[in-house]
């Protein structure tokens, strides 16, 4: 079983790629992971990307389908079947990933996209706080201190949120993810493989959605 999950930013998605490695036992690949075997390999394609990241330099399409086609074309991801994690990132990336899956006598079976809504995602995502004394973390809504504005390890009433954490900073990341994402839910809609899940139920309920999706196909 091939498969490809997407969600936003605090979606939940590294949760239940977990559950799903967990019960289906396929290669949860990630772009990162693809990086950084290539280049550990010392593969070509791994040597060129490398020569990108050295200078602080996205790597080019051409260059990451290579990578993409490398790691797919494996024994293991042959056994069990794979789930890409972070590929494709626009339209040209997956019209390539069709065409390497074509190549590889591979399908792609479902595109799994957790859905929650921009607003819940910038509650979830901003909610962080920080003791400014001691450092322990907490969240307004999952994690609050014990007694409120104290903390309970130092009893410190001085918090702090850090930049990337401020409804702003989130907000703008959220925005950013959602016109690259928009594309590629249309592509694969179109294409009759996206299935959407609701992000926002807890988490065994997510993954009980994604799983009767999932044994469908299986």
């Amino acid at each position: 079983m091939n498969l490809m999950l997407m969600g936003l930013p605090g979606a939940g998605k590294g949760t239940q790629a977990e559950k799903i490695v967990d019960k289906y036992h396929v290669i949860h690949i990630s772009t990162g992971d693809m990086f950084r075997e290539a280049m550990a390999n010392k593969t070509a394609v791994g040597l060129k990307a490398k020569s990108f990241i050295d200078q602080g330099e996205l790597v080019p399409d051409e260059v990451t389908n290579q990578i993409v086609q490398e790691r797919l074309a494996q024994s293991d991801v042959n056994e069990v079947g794979y789930m890409l994690d972070g590929f494709p990132r626009n339209l040209a990336q997956a019209e390539a990933l069709d065409q390497i899956n074509a190549s590889l006598n591979k399908k792609l079976d479902a595109v799994i996209d957790i859905d929650v809504a921009p607003k819940l995602l910038v509650e979830r995502l901003s909610g962080r706080f920080i003791c400014r004394k001691c450092g322990a973390t907490y969240h307004k809504l999952y994690n609050p201190p014990k007694v409120k504005d104290t903390c309970d390890r130092c009893g410190s009433h001085d918090f702090y949120q850090r930049e990337d954490d401020q409804p702003k900073t989130v907000k703008n990341r959220l925005d950013v993810n959602i016109k690259m994402n928009t594309p590629l839910i249309d592509y694969y809609q179109k294409a009759g493989v996206l299935k959407r899940v609701d992000g926002a139920q807890e988490i065994d309920q997510v993954f009980a959605q994604i799983d009767a999706f999932l044994s469908e196909i299986n």
